[in-house]
């Protein structure tokens, strides 16, 4: 089940358990009943406004009904396969472009790699931010990197052997410091980016990230990652649906949806 459908299938779950019609609903909201049944089907993306309205409606948080596996009910329907399978995206991803990933790594070393914040931790976030920012946009992949939810925040799974490949290119050096007592994990770049490999809209939605969050630490950027709609929709431990950027809500969308509210 797509992240739309799960979120269709809780509205439509508390719209029924209110005894409220379709048309009810679509006449508090301020939108079409057509609409209505197209976002309780899952076909059709919810503006954050139109999150916000539905919370008031139905006396719940954003985060409730954008989280569907907090409720007992949905838990009752998920067996332990449904669990251990992998997601499903109702838009395609394409093939994950690695080169592209060792010069977004480089350049994100060689503007901010030097601060003393940014450690491995970090860059993972930065990283996710980067390529969920610019899905959002743009609606397609920059890298295209899986991220996977764990305690710490999303992490790239493809990262460990691009570094490895990239040490033993010497494009970068790996170094072992310290962080306010705390043991860290540094990249030093040993080249520049080959800008060539970017388009003029990603080094923007790049250099928007790192303007944004750079001065974070890992326990602030941390906590930051946990409180956009990826993180909160994904169970433990299984990757982040891109799909999902679409529900985000004020701070985190980077995209305007004022014409899609109709």
């Amino acid at each position: 089940m797509s992240i739309y459908e799960k979120i269709g299938h809780r509205i439509k779950m508390l719209r029924e358990k209110t005894g409220m019609s379709q048309d009810m609903l679509s006449q508090k909201i301020g939108i079409s009943r057509p609409a209505v049944s197209q976002i309780e089907s899952g076909e059709r993306k919810i503006s954050a406004d139109e999150l916000q309205k539905l919370s008031h409606i139905f006396h719940v948080s954003v985060d409730d009904l954008l989280n569907p596996v907090k409720e007992p009910e949905v838990h009752l329907h998920k067996s332990k396969q449904e669990k251990t399978a992998k997601p499903k995206m109702r838009i395609s991803v394409p093939q994950k472009n690695l080169q592209k990933f060792k010069e977004i790594l480089l350049y994100i070393l060689n503007k901010v790699g030097a601060k003393e914040n940014i450690g491995e931790t970090v860059i993972y976030k930065l990283l996710y931010f980067i390529d969920f920012d610019f899905y959002e946009k743009y609606e397609e992949q920059m890298i295209g990197a899986t991220y996977i939810k764990n305690k710490y925040g999303p992490t790239p799974v493809e990262f460990v052997k691009i570094v490895e490949k990239m040490i033993e290119g010497k494009e970068i050096e790996k170094v072992k410091s310290e962080y306010f007592n705390f043991p860290q994990t540094k990249y030093l770049p040993h080249r520049k980016p080959d800008l060539t490999k970017l388009k003029a809209n990603e080094i923007e939605v790049i250099d928007d990230v790192l303007n944004r969050l750079s001065e974070m630490n890992a326990s602030q950027i941390s906590a930051y990652s946990h409180n956009d709609v990826p993180w909160v929709t994904t169970t433990d431990g299984e990757a982040i649906e891109y799909e999902s950027v679409f529900y985000r809500t004020l701070p985190y969308s980077v995209r305007a949806y004022a014409e899609e509210n109709g």
